[in-house]
């Protein structure tokens, strides 16, 4: 079978496009321009309407790609919400003050801007004390550890104890910067309960107590400062041993005599019990040899018979 062919053009057609003038030709051109606009805005409506099918009877994937995409100009109807989320709260976060238990937010009282404004200052001057000093350029003015003469101190035993140490000296000479606690200083030192609280005469450190939380706060001395304190109170080493030695014999002896006190309550309690008493109040024969033979209690008269073998 022959396919279709376009004809030959004739002499006849020929002659009329030789014959078009130029403003013939222009409104032609205007013409088609025209169709092909009509064209395309027909075509644009039956994609855009849904009843609109191709020629398979079925809508266009185009349409459908319009119709169900989620950035498609116009607007969306709002996603159900899930009920299982709960309650929804919008919070004003420009009315939250931090009350130091928690974010809370109170409606019906008015923010205290004055409150606020103290807050913040409070927690710029401890950001403030517990920054560290800066190294000034002249050497002259900077601290140095009393031992290797550096500048690299302890700013936290500069604050709290007044000594400047160094953290390698800390560290090897423990015989004068180790930490000891309270109860060390009242048993090794013999200080007591308000010598040690004195800040002045003996700075203590706060710490949380390692055993359980609800225990009270650790007080922790410098070494050196709790022996030159005992120094000064007892008078020399010799005579702070010279007093511990005469609390411990006063301590065992105390100790002696409550342990022979209770021992003797123990006896006296022993001795006075029911047990005893009714032990006491038995009666116990005494017998004798009489006429007969026989022998006989000489407290109740009780007798009895004896064979001889």
């Amino acid at each position: 079978m022959d396919r279709p062919s376009t004809p030959p053009p004739t002499s006849t057609s020929r002659a009329q496009d030789t014959l078009l003038t130029p403003e013939r030709v222009r409104q032609i051109e205007i013409n088609r321009l025209r169709a092909k606009a009509k064209q395309r805005q027909r075509e644009e409506a039956e994609a855009s309407s849904s009843s609109s099918t191709n020629a398979h009877h079925k809508r266009p994937l185009s349409n459908n790609a319009v119709t169900k995409s989620p950035t498609t100009p116009g607007k969306q109807k709002p996603l159900a919400r899930d009920s299982r989320l709960g309650k929804y709260f919008d919070y004003d976060l420009s009315k939250m003050v931090n009350t130091r238990g928690g974010f809370l937010v109170e409606d019906d009282k008015e923010v205290d801007e004055a409150m606020i404004a103290k807050e913040k200052q409070r927690e710029r001057e401890r950001a403030k004390h517990n920054l560290e000093p800066q190294i000034s350029l002249d050497p002259k003015m900077n601290p140095k550890c009393k031992e290797c003469q550096s500048i690299d101190i302890d700013h936290n035993f500069k604050k709290t104890f007044g000594c400047l140490v160094c953290n390698k000296c800390k560290n090897d000479h423990p015989e004068k910067y180790s930490l000891l606690t309270k109860t060390e200083c009242k048993e090794d030192y013999l200080l007591t309960d308000s010598e040690l609280r004195d800040q002045e005469a003996l700075p203590h450190l706060l710490k949380a107590n390692p055993h359980k939380s609800t225990f009270a706060n650790m007080m922790l001395y410098v070494r050196y400062q709790v022996e030159e304190f005992a120094w000064k109170k007892w008078g020399s080493p010799e005579a702070l041993d010279a007093e511990y030695e005469r609390r411990m014999t006063i301590k065992k002896k105390t100790k002696n005599r409550k342990f022979e006190e209770s021992l003797r309550d123990l006896r006296r309690r022993t001795r006075e019990t029911v047990w005893q008493k009714r032990q006491d109040a038995e009666h116990k024969h005494v017998y004798g040899p009489v006429e007969n033979g026989g022998q006989v209690c000489h407290t109740c008269g009780f007798t009895i018979e004896v064979e001889e073998f």
